[in-house]
């Protein structure tokens, strides 16, 4: 998308109205602008998930692991949002995250409360 705003503004001639021609190139610009800055945002969140070690079995909720709850699958690694993997819902959380906070420490067969909803953690892998 990036690329093609480029080719876009570079392409555009300049019309009889130069008022509007300006403007075209502006909203160009911002667009690009907000493209570039969500290209950072996620060139970040794959550097974060680059560092995490999935080979580590963990006994406790910490800052990688799929987690298995009454309440749904949740894999604390960065914040991508949900994901369908195999007819099964995964929501991809940051470490950050409220909920992922509430939920740090925590072991098997635990409950946790987080915004008046109880979870209880089933298994931790």
């Amino acid at each position: 998308m990036i690329l093609e705003l480029t080719e876009s503004a570079n392409s555009d001639t300049k019309s009889t109205v130069g008022d509007k021609h300006e403007t075209s190139r502006a909203m160009v610009q911002l667009e690009q602008e907000k493209l570039g800055q969500q290209l950072k945002d996620a060139e970040l969140q794959l550097l974060e998930f680059d560092k995490l070690n999935f080979k580590k079995a963990a006994a406790i909720v910490g800052k990688s692991g799929l987690i298995e709850t009454d309440r749904g699958l949740f894999f604390i690694a960065t914040s991508i949002g949900k994901l369908e993997l195999d007819s099964k819902t995964v929501f991809v959380i940051s470490p950050k995250s409220p909920l992922a906070i509430a939920m740090n420490g925590a072991k098997a067969n635990d409950e946790i409360n987080f915004n008046a909803i109880r979870y209880r953690i089933n298994r931790i892998d």
